[in-house]
């Protein structure tokens, strides 16, 4: 027998491309309904709403937030405007999903976490790569002792030109400060940082040492017309408790073919996220092996009883909300990877190594209003 899904009821915050991408894809879920999209720019969310036949839209964000029909809500506003979207709906008593990064800034992702824990509801963050087979299998393979204890991990992402705007595509707050909060590291290395942490049980971080570049040419009157000011390319190196240390490459873009993809050495061997790869040695023997991770994800399901959710961050998100499963700590492992970015941020600007203590003292609220 076949069970009526709980309905779920959800209220948007903004209008842009990733808005509209949300909404398309909750339209495809059953018992799902997407009740209201709000966004201050005049016009947007009507336009929006009227594309995907929503019935209700504001420009008033507070005002849809006064729903009682409205059980969540999806923030999907540039970075620096993802702390006063999320406060302002966890104040109203609704559960958030917030685009990542979590904020602009390591200040205002801390001040989110913990309105969301006072407030007693979920703030899920949209942390798409979690879900896929490869960290799902390194994961679970790190955590059976395949490749023995972690000590060493590199995270890499990489674009030969893929500056948002001044190369072509999305548009100029990408690359501007005041909005995005960062560059190449906020927008790409936010995914790359949080599968590593969680394949390694996100570890505490003690030290960050790191360093940014902006350095290739870009078309002038594009450059002129984006304000960018921010990085293209991000490095750096992070000491954990326990010796564990993970290295990180992020570019937007880079002349270079390709970058090798991110990888974990162990005391009992190695994994390679994609494609997706186990070394180990036995004896004098070296062993490669890969995995056929569609079969793993069947026998998750059939096999394990894993809830469809686990393998796809929205439907997470609405099984999380309908009870059916325990979320993952998206937050938290966000909240980890914006201490890391912003370390990078600030070692750049001080020439040496930094502490976590010395950026979450030197972190400072870049939150805009909506």
């Amino acid at each position: 027998m076949t069970t009526t899904p709980a309905p779920v009821r959800l209220g948007i915050i903004g209008s842009g491309e990733i808005a509209k991408s949300h909404v398309a894809c909750y339209r495809g879920m059953p018992g799902v309904t997407v009740v209201a999209i709000a966004s201050p720019t005049p016009g947007h969310a009507a336009a929006l709403a009227a594309e995907h036949g929503v019935a209700h839209a504001y420009t008033d964000v507070a005002e849809m937030l006064r729903r009682d029909d409205v059980d969540a809500v999806d923030v999907c506003v540039h970075n620096n405007l993802h702390r006063a979207a999320t406060e302002a709906a966890l104040a109203a008593g609704k559960h958030v999903y917030c685009e990542k990064p979590l904020a602009g800034s390591y200040a205002d992702a801390l001040a989110m976490h913990q309105a969301a824990q006072r407030a007693g509801r979920m703030l899920h963050v949209q942390l798409s790569t979690l879900f896929s087979g490869e960290v799902r299998a390194a994961r679970e393979l790190v955590e059976a002792g395949g490749i023995g204890t972690p000590y060493h991990a590199r995270c890499t992402g990489f674009r030969r030109r893929g500056r948002p705007f001044v190369d072509g595509h999305g548009n100029a707050a990408f690359v501007q400060k005041r909005m995005a909060g960062g560059g190449a590291l906020y927008d790409m290395g936010v995914y790359h940082l949080t599968e590593m942490l969680h394949v390694l049980g996100n570890p505490k971080v003690l030290r960050i040492s790191g360093q940014t570049y902006q350095q290739l040419p870009m078309d002038e009157a594009r450059r002129a017309q984006s304000g960018y000011d921010v990085e293209e390319l991000a490095v750096g190196l992070v000491r954990c408790a326990a010796g564990l240390t993970i290295d990180l490459i992020e570019a937007w873009a880079l002349d270079l073919d390709t970058l090798e993809g991110s990888s974990v050495a162990g005391t009992l061997g190695g994994l390679r996220l994609r494609p997706f790869a186990h070394f180990r040695s036995a004896g004098h023997l070296a062993l490669d092996a890969k995995a056929d991770l569609g079969l793993a994800q069947f026998r998750w399901e059939r096999v394990r009883g894993d809830h469809p959710g686990l393998s796809d961050t929205h439907r997470h998100w609405i099984a999380a909300l309908r009870g059916a499963i325990t979320p993952l700590p998206t937050s938290e492992l966000a909240l980890n990877a914006m201490l890391i970015s912003e370390g990078i941020y600030l070692s750049a600007a001080r020439g040496h190594e930094v502490s976590a203590d010395e950026v979450r003292a030197a972190s400072r609220s870049t939150a805009l209003p909506l």
